[in-house]
Parts: structure tokens; sequence; C-alpha cells
């Protein structure tokens, strides 16, 4: 079973609070359905995949993804991901919370992933304005 402690400094080693923001400005090409993607996730190599399955069974949402890799000398690896954004403000959002990251530049980008959450709340994903102002905030991620 895995510890609160012992996901954190997981988490903080290898995992990632990101959101994919759409570019307002882009003309052409490929036209996604979202303009906000929020993903929590955290990729290990292959013979670690128990973790993520651990990881998965602890939070009761998300998946675990295979990932080939065909690039020299890396290993084939699994990835746990949380893109479901209830998921991610009922469960990942408040264990974050109560159990911070402990490095920095992760508890940056947490912070700056909670108020992108936020705005996405708020619609501001919605408006070319507020894809700009969430874009420029993203910037600041590590």
């Amino acid at each position: 079973m895995l510890s609160p402690e012992y996901i954190v400094g997981l988490i903080d080693g290898e995992g990632s609070f990101t959101v994919h923001i759409a570019n307002p400005k882009a003309d052409g090409g490929v036209k996604r359905r979202a303009k906000a993607e929020p993903r929590f996730y955290v990729k290990l190599v292959e013979k670690d995949k128990t973790i993520l399955d651990g990881l998965k069974n602890y939070f009761g949402c998300g998946n675990v993804y295979f990932q080939k890799d065909k690039r020299p000398n890396h290993q084939n690896c699994y990835r746990y991901e949380v893109a479901g954004r209830d998921d991610l403000r009922k469960t990942i959002i408040p264990f974050f919370l109560k159990h911070p990251p402990r490095f920095p530049s992760k508890q940056n980008d947490f912070k700056i992933f909670c108020d992108l959450m936020d705005m996405i709340g708020k619609r501001c994903h919605l408006t070319e304005g507020g894809l700009l102002k969430m874009s420029k905030l993203k910037e600041r991620m590590h």
C-alpha cells in the first residue's frame, strides 16, 4: 500500500501537473475539441508498472497506459494519467493541498495548475482573451 509521503516523493521526482492550452491565434492545422486539457501524470519504466497500478488504486481514478519508446537507449514506459476534470478537482487537487509537493518547482507547477483549473471552472478557456491569459500563466510552469 502506498503512503501519502511515498506518493509526494514519487510525484516530486517523476510526476507532472500540466494543462495543454490551445493557441487561439493558430490558423489551420488540427482543431482540438478541448481548448484546455488538464492532466496529472506519472511516467515510469515498464518494470515499475505495479507502482502506477498502486497509484490508480489509491486515488480510485485515472488510467495506466503503455508507451512504446523506439529511441535508442530508452525503455518502454507506462504512464498513470488523470485527465477527468471532476477527478482532478475532487481527488487529485485535494490530495496535494493536504500533502503538498516538497520541491519548490513542483509546488509552483501545482499552484499554477490549481489556478488554471479555477480558470477552467470559470469558463475562461472558452474565450480568446481567457485562453491568452491562461497561456501566459502556463508559461510560468516548469
